[in-house]
């Protein structure tokens, strides 16, 4: 019932669309009763000898006058007239649910979509993308196909099944009666297949979903695996997904199977049922021949939806497991709202502020852990450490892609889960050291940073980024079209494009993950120039790996296993810390912190 509920409440927006569905549905039902009469009064009248009805008869003669020809002719183009109509109205309902059914699907794929933007970074982090995808692409058929593939069919076979079997209590009591017994069965059928079907729906949406993993996994590492020459590899491990999703598929189909041709027996041997007996009152002249037909008229246009329902009702069953999938994200709690409205972060100077924060993904896992330091506007602040030190999540702190676990990050001396979420990242700007592009134009990429921005603020943000002269060289220039995630351009012409971006968005406070690691040394001493104009009277923290980053920070914070072990200048470290100056000293013969060696070896090759 909470399924049903929760289902009809997408219908609501279109409450002028369901009634016009219903109505359909009404005239529909109201057609098909009167579809098998033409066929009645020609057998039983026209050629028959039961006499016509007498508003029929009376019409007869006035118009037609003692003419079976004519009185037959008149009948049938009636009848095709009706049928006609009949199928009019089947088209235009079709159509008009259909359409219904379509945008239902894509309101929830919006609504899922703006939930799944809302919930925290920690879910996304330990969510595969490709999950979500699925659940966006092929779940969010889930409403339609419980609503305009259950609800509505049910509800026009109820409404079948109750006027004609009333008609048919007015033709035969028995017959009407006899057509009632298949009922019981069909509903044992459907109690007993329902339960394994759902089951075996739910294991296959499981399994669907991996195989979408499988396949973005691979195509999203396609440079690995051809540089390993893996595609072989590659092929095997979706082989044998593939093969356990289709076994999974082949399992629900044959509980299909089963469960159709059970309906099917119940259906034929009820039709049967209704011939035999319907026969025997036409032996004994309690029923015409042409009442008979109608009886079985109405039977089909009863049985057919319903059988159409079980057919389907593996379909259904997926509709139900894609729901419960569905509404699984639907019931995560945002981890980004915001407590009562927040404040507006707008005026802020970007004076960021860590008092005592710690931060643990889980109880056995402390990433951070009593960090305190200030960086004021108009400073560039560096962190250091080795990986794992803790660089990467303490930055992300600051925009709340996380909350502490202890402490307060605080920006003006206001802790930012007290600012509107919006606002305080409207105000940050993030420069990740793989940077991040979209599938759209040059010009748009940059955009990205301040959607109001004017081509030549989107230009100016391009020089100071030192990425102008390459945009230059397009012959479309910066409406210049990008492959996904920007794979034509080199690491460099991708990274100034990131910076271009951040550099654009104006932001109080700027977070760059070791912005220059892509570029060459002339790029790289164009980008900090223009750095060190921007940065005056913003904050401006930095992800460090390379010296010439380091050196260009007023202040250094050294992180080491989640702790602030040392903070100071370059030269004030270098003097008296002896972490910082091993790092350096393995920065200054080209490795890379993250290198294996120990630090010891290191100073031995100095």
């Amino acid at each position: 019932m909470n399924l049903l509920r929760w289902t009809l409440s997408f219908l609501r927006p279109y409450r002028a669309r369901v009634a016009a569905i219903t109505a359909l549905s009404i005239v529909e039902v109201a057609l098909g009763a009167l579809a098998p009469w033409p066929l009645k009064t020609i057998i039983d009248s026209v050629l028959g000898d039961e006499p016509l009805p007498a508003l029929l008869a009376a019409a007869a003669d006035r118009v037609l006058g003692p003419n079976p020809v004519a009185l037959l002719v008149t009948i049938a183009v009636g009848g095709l007239l009706l049928q006609l109509a009949l199928e009019a109205v089947l088209m235009w309902h079709t159509q008009l649910q259909v359409q219904t059914g379509q945008r239902i699907v894509y309101d929830l794929r919006a609504r899922l979509l703006d939930h799944l933007l809302s919930l925290g970074l920690r879910h996304h982090i330990t969510t595969r993308t490709a999950d979500s995808v699925y659940r966006l692409e092929a779940d969010a058929y889930c409403v339609n196909d419980l609503a305009m593939g259950g609800v509505f069919p049910l509800a026009v076979s109820a409404l079948k099944l109750t006027v004609m079997f009333a008609i048919l209590v007015q033709l035969d009591l028995s017959l009407a009666l006899l057509s009632l017994s298949v009922v019981p069965f069909l509903y044992a059928s459907l109690r007993y297949y329902s339960t394994k079907m759902i089951d075996r729906a739910e294991k296959v949406k499981q399994a669907e979903s991996s195989l979408v993993d499988r396949m973005f996994e691979i195509l999203s590492s396609v440079r690995v695996v051809k540089s390993f020459a893996r595609e072989r590899h590659e092929i095997g491990r979706f082989t044998a997904v593939g093969e356990e999703t289709m076994q999974a598929r082949l399992r629900l189909t044959w509980q299909e199977s089963l469960f159709g041709i059970a309906l099917s027996i119940i259906t034929l041997v009820g039709t049967a049922l209704i011939l035999t007996v319907g026969g025997m009152h036409v032996l004994d002249g309690t029923l015409t021949v042409g009442s008979l037909l109608v009886v079985l008229a109405y039977l089909t246009a009863v049985y057919t939806p319903l059988s159409s329902i079980a057919h389907t009702a593996g379909s259904l069953q997926q509709a139900v497991a894609s729901a419960r999938r569905v509404r699984e994200i639907l019931a995560l709690t945002p981890e980004t709202a915001d407590a009562g409205g927040g404040r507006d972060a707008a005026a802020i100077t970007g004076d960021v502020r860590f008092e005592d924060v710690s931060f643990a993904y889980d109880a056995d896992r402390r990433i951070l852990d009593g960090i305190s330091f200030v960086a004021r506007p108009g400073e560039m602040v560096a962190l250091v450490g080795l990986t794992g030190a803790g660089k990467s999540t303490l930055v992300n702190l600051i925009p709340r892609f996380f909350t502490p676990s202890g402490g307060r990050v605080l920006i003006d001396g206001v802790d930012v889960a007290d600012y509107s979420l919006r606002s305080l990242r409207e105000q940050i700007a993030l420069v990740p050291q793989d940077a991040v592009l979209f599938g759209t134009t040059i010009g748009d990429n940059i955009r990205y940073g301040r959607l109001t921005a004017t081509d030549a603020e989107v230009a100016e943000a391009a020089r100071a980024a030192h990425v102008d002269a390459f945009i230059a060289r397009l012959p479309r220039g910066y409406d210049t079209p990008l492959a996904e995630a920007g794979g034509t351009l080199s690491g460099g012409e991708r990274q100034r494009l990131s910076i271009a971006r951040a550099l654009l968005k104006n932001a109080r406070v700027l977070v760059l993950d070791e912005p220059t690691s892509s570029l060459d040394a002339i790029s790289e001493a164009t980008v900090f120039s223009a750095l060190r104009r921007l940065r005056a009277g913003r904050t401006t923290i930095v992800i460090a790996h390379r010296l010439s980053t380091i050196r260009d920070a007023d202040r250094i914070l050294v992180l080491h296993e989640g702790r602030l072990v040392a903070q100071g200048t370059h030269d004030e470290l270098l003097a008296g810390n002896d972490l910082y100056r091993r790092m350096c000293a393995r920065l200054s013969i080209g490795h890379s912190l993250d290198e294996p060696e120990s630090v010891d070896e290191v100073m031995h090759a100095l």
